[in-house]
Parts: C-alpha cells; structure tokens; sequence
C-alpha cells in the first residue's frame, strides 16, 4: 500500500513507525516549523525528526486551501492518508483523494472527547477509562465512524504525561491492527458515532492551570494530575505561588477557610478545599526544580513551625 501520514506532536510517532512497517510511507505531512524555546529558534516537529530518520519525504503546507497542495498529495497516489494529531481539519476535497480515503487515530473512547484535548480532560474529569479510536474521517471534528478501538483503564495516579505515552503506544498498536486487516482485504465493519454522550476536549489554556481552593479536593487533584506536564497546575500556599506536581485528595472535615494550611508535615501540605483538603505532596518554587514536600519545608518555616 502507498500510505501518506499526517501529523505533528511526539503521540504520533509511534504510528508513524507502525505504518512503515504495513506499507511504503511514500510521504510525511506535518505543521510548518515554528519558533519554539526562549531563544525562539526555529523548530522542527517531532513527525519531522523522525520521518527525516527514515528517509521519508516531508510536506508542510500551512493548510489545503490552495490547489496546488491538493495536487501535491493526488501526485503521491496514496491508497491511503493517516491522520494522527495532525493540527488541520482537512476538507472534502482532500478526503476524497486516497482510495480508501482518511484514518484518523483520537486518544479518546469516542464520542466522548472529541477534540484538542482528550487525554487531559479525561483526566480531568475524572474518568475512569479511556482508550483510542481509529476512525475513517469525515469533515466534522472527529466525528466520523469508528473502524476499531481499544480501551483502558486510567490509573488512579496516573498523570497526563504518563497516560499519552501509553496511549501513543496503544494506538500505534490499533492503527497496525487496521493496516494488516486493510492488506488482507478483510472487511472492517465501522459503528457510526451515537449522538448521545458527545463532549468536547478543548484545547488546554495555561488560565485553567490555577488552582480555585473553592472548589472541591477531588476536582483539584484530577486537575493536578492532568495538567502534568503542561500546563502544570499552580496554587498560592500561604502567600508563595508555586507549581503543583503532585497531590492527592482527602476526605477530611475542616470547616476552615478554603485556602489554609490545616498541616504541613513530611507526608504532604494540606489545604483546605470547598469539600475536602488537597495534600500537596511534589511541588515547584519559581526558578527551582520539583521538590517533595518535605524539602520545602525545609526553606518554609514559617510553615514547618505552624504545621
């Protein structure tokens, strides 16, 4: 099969490396490079690096409006377009090129969490599982039929960090399992998307990162474990705002001040939350590096003396 991949960020690799090993990769399209870092250096994506590793030709153009794009992508011939975190919604008219049309690989149990976001807000909402879907495109945002999945259980302290490098490698698995039933020309049989339990996975904004003492621990803790490693969740603890990089809820009876310091100790710190406390057990100071808890006492002892 003459397959075309697109797509950008490091969840993609893994497929990228699935696919050549299903069929000749003929081309790599991935968002232009872009300034990145505090030097603003041009950057290349990861899809870029690794396609550049295996020989395999790149495309970026800025999108498929232009005809001439479209033309670049029928000239490769592809039986087939996979679309993994690519970073463009492709319109019809590139749909329609590939024989087989366009896959697209979502890090969600659709319909639920389509969009920018799934991993994290999954998390963040407490989810209990997960998992990917290899779909074939529509033009709607993710909303085409799902052609096979896998599902997962996502651990109770799972980060989002941890959770993407599963589900890349998950995926990576699933699209191979799609290309060896499509080379066998075994029929996949896709289930359309029902309409009921569709939710949105916005894409992540440093804002949310904030942590709101009036809310409830539980909320708190899911949005730590989210939002590690990016955005990473930040919180004011007595007067010093501080990056959260891991945290547990607990189920205590305070009746405090949403915001104070019920007890610092070598375990964690414990705030007091709308409902509960969020122990704050791996934190940042500005400028420094993740520290337990414990550490930070150390150069706290205005807190170490109150605990």
């Amino acid at each position: 099969m003459r397959l075309v991949f697109a797509g950008t960020p490091d969840f993609a690799v893994p497929a990228l490396r699935a696919a050549t090993l299903k069929g000749e990769v003929v081309a790599a399209y991935t968002q232009p490079d872009r300034p990145a870092g505090r030097g603003r250096e041009m950057s290349i994506s990861p899809v870029k690096r690794e396609a550049l590793l295996r020989g395999i030709p790149v495309l970026q153009p800025e999108n498929f409006k232009a005809a001439v794009s479209r033309e670049a992508l029928r000239a490769l011939q592809p039986d087939l377009l996979i679309v993994v975190a690519y970073g463009l919604i492709l319109p019809q008219s590139v749909l329609d090129i590939p024989t087989y049309g366009c896959w697209n690989l979502h890090a969600s149990l659709l319909p639920r969490w389509r969009g920018a976001a799934p991993i994290q807000r999954a998390i963040e909402a407490g989810d209990r599982e997960t998992g990917v879907c290899l779909m074939q495109m529509e033009k709607g945002l993710d909303t085409g039929p799902v052609l096979l999945a896998h599902t997962t259980e996502i651990g109770e302290n799972e980060t989002g960090g941890q959770l993407h490098d599963r589900l890349a490698e998950i995926g990576a698995q699933v699209l191979s399992d799609g290309l060896g039933l499509l080379r066998a020309d075994l029929r996949l049989n896709p289930w359309i998307q029902p309409e009921e339990g569709v939710t949105y996975a916005h894409k992540l904004d440093k804002a949310e990162a904030r942590l709101d003492w009036n809310q409830p621990a539980t909320a708190l803790a899911n949005k730590v474990r989210a939002f590690n490693p990016w955005p990473m969740a930040d919180a004011l603890i007595a007067g010093e705002r501080v990056r959260v990089h891991g945290a547990i809820a607990l189920p205590l009876e305070h009746g405090a001040e949403p915001g104070t310091v019920l007890q610092a100790g070598r375990e964690g710190i414990d705030i007091a939350c709308g409902r509960g406390a969020l122990r704050i057990r791996v934190l940042q100071r500005e400028g420094g590096k993740a520290i337990t808890a414990a550490d930070y006492l150390n150069g706290r002892r205005d807190l170490a003396a109150a605990r």
